[in-house]
């Protein structure tokens, strides 16, 4: 029967939370739009009732502004029901959107320990351990032939310091029973040099031609 009529069989979306929400702050708006239109009848009927003398003129508007502000007194509360139906349906939309992030957070440490694990098992420790152990070992070596490569050969290992100075003291006496060493000798002129030639003066060649 459907298929003979073509009856639509898809459904009208359900409304979603913020869909009730967006409602209901249209509700309260329109609330709001009465409340000030009833408020400004009260003051034009405040005003009217402050020139007027007590009788039944004044009587009459008195009675039509305690209707007015009995409705206004209606559609507040009307208004503070739905403002707190709308405090309490944000509070529940808040609540949904931590709870959807926390179960995003959730899933995603699931998924990033699952990995973890898979990763962290294909790791071995006892080669970590041994490669360890064997750099420790290279670093040793390689410091024993840094020594090795840095030892001197001509100079002993250890050298007595009293040794050294009675070497020193020996050297002294020797110089002075053999005269000044050949270190003194180095300020020396050395014999092998010829001496200055002397210089003669060009005035004085000039002189001797004028006197001939």
């Amino acid at each position: 029967m459907n298929r003979i009529f073509g009856s639509s069989s898809t459904k009208k979306p359900k409304s979603t939370l913020q869909d009730a929400i967006n409602a209901t702050d249209a509700r309260v708006a329109s609330v709001e739009v009465k409340i000030r239109k009833l408020d400004g009848e009260l003051l034009r009927y405040k005003e009217q009732m402050s020139k007027l003398r007590s009788g039944p003129g004044k009587n009459a508007i008195q009675q039509r502004a305690l209707r007015v502000l009995q409705q206004k007194k209606l559609y507040e509360g009307q208004l503070n029901q739905l403002q707190q139906q709308t405090f309490n349906m944000e509070s529940a939309a808040l609540t949904t959107d931590n709870l959807r992030n926390t179960m995003a957070t959730v899933d995603a440490m699931k998924l990033a320990n699952k990995e973890m694990r898979k990763q962290y098992g294909k790791i071995d420790i006892d080669k970590i351990e041994n490669m360890h152990y064997d750099m420790e070992e290279l670093l040793e070596q390689a410091n024993e032939i840094q020594e090795s490569l840095g030892r001197s050969y001509a100079v002993p290992d250890e050298i007595d310091e009293a040794d050294l100075e009675a070497e020193l003291d020996a050297l002294q006496l020797e110089e002075e029973e053999e005269g000044p060493s050949y270190l003194a000798d180095l300020n020396k002129v050395p014999d092998f040099l010829d001496d200055t030639p002397v210089e003669t003066s060009e005035p004085a060649t000039k002189e001797a031609v004028k006197t001939t």
